[in-house]
């Protein structure tokens, strides 16, 4: 069976980028299943379309290869590459940091720089376009890759996994019955925020299911949050409207308001100035 492509991007659907892209795909072979994971990135954010790459990937039968077009570089020397990972996907992007978290916590074993004089879309009047390499370029090289027209090995030269371009990953801390992380990312559409903290550290810290933690959360250094507030599994445990501590599904701690929003009610965002602490 060919490899399914799953596609993301920060081009929502309010234009035809997206159409394009699976116009080339088509074009190169009708048979390509094409899936969307998300077009809602938000715009030229690549920590989110690093984090949005891993989040659903494992799930994905083995060979799958995923497109990811967040690229705000476009058009400069930065490289255009496939990896593949350590689990046995294939992975279409820039070179620009949007392998992170696939490289952190899937492993990538290979990557290959995509050669440009084979793997590029030619003739729709397309050679002195610069500014769309999610048509021109990754989605004509993956359908091939999916198609069998090329092997990887045809994809472009190799170069050093070492060399790919990451951004740093903080580590979660425990120590002295507290549990310090960051927030990460967040759940745009519920209103929740994920921190980069496993639940088998809060299993380590003695914390359970039904316990009341402190929570303090500082941004910049100062903070913005300081509450006791409910640890459960589920959202269902809290009140309507209150905020609860759980565990998502990526096995880290997260926060919520049940049936609300808790970015909006306490105004937050992710990023390494985010910190969060918990403690009994």
């Amino acid at each position: 069976m060919k490899p399914i492509l799953v596609f993301q991007t920060d081009f929502t659907y309010k234009e035809g980028a997206v159409s394009a892209m699976y116009g080339v795909v088509k074009s190169v072979d009708r048979e390509l299943e094409i899936f969307d994971a998300t077009h809602e990135i938000p715009q030229y954010d690549i920590w989110s379309a690093s984090y949005r790459l891993f989040q659903p990937m494992t799930f994905w039968p083995e060979g799958t290869i995923f497109v990811s077009v967040v690229d705000p570089g476009v058009g400069t020397p930065r490289r255009a590459c496939v990896a593949k990972t350590t689990g046995g996907y294939y992975v279409v992007s820039p070179d620009n940091g949007s392998l992170t978290h696939v490289k952190h916590w899937l492993g990538i074993q290979e990557v290959r720089e995509i050669d440009q004089s084979i793997n590029r879309l030619r003739g729709k009047n397309t050679e002195g376009v610069s500014v769309f390499h999610g048509r021109d370029l990754f989605s004509y090289c993956a359908a091939r890759l999916a198609s069998g027209i090329i092997t990887y090995k045809q994809v472009g030269p190799a170069y050093p996994v070492d060399e790919i371009v990451t951004f740093p990953i903080l580590d979660p801390i425990l120590e002295a019955g507290k549990v310090r992380g960051i927030f990460e990312i967040n759940d745009p559409n519920f209103g929740n925020i994920w921190t980069n903290i496993p639940l088998s550290m809060f299993s380590a810290a003695g914390f359970a299911y039904g316990d009341r933690l402190n929570l303090t959360i500082r941004h910049q250094g100062q903070v913005v949050f300081n509450e006791r507030v409910l640890f459960h599994k589920s959202f269902g445990y809290a009140q309507k409207g209150e905020t609860i501590i759980y565990n998502n599904e990526l096995m880290k701690v997260a926060l919520a308001v049940s049936q609300g929003s808790f970015c909006e009610r306490y105004n937050l965002d992710f990023g390494p100035e985010w910190e969060v602490e918990f403690s009994q």
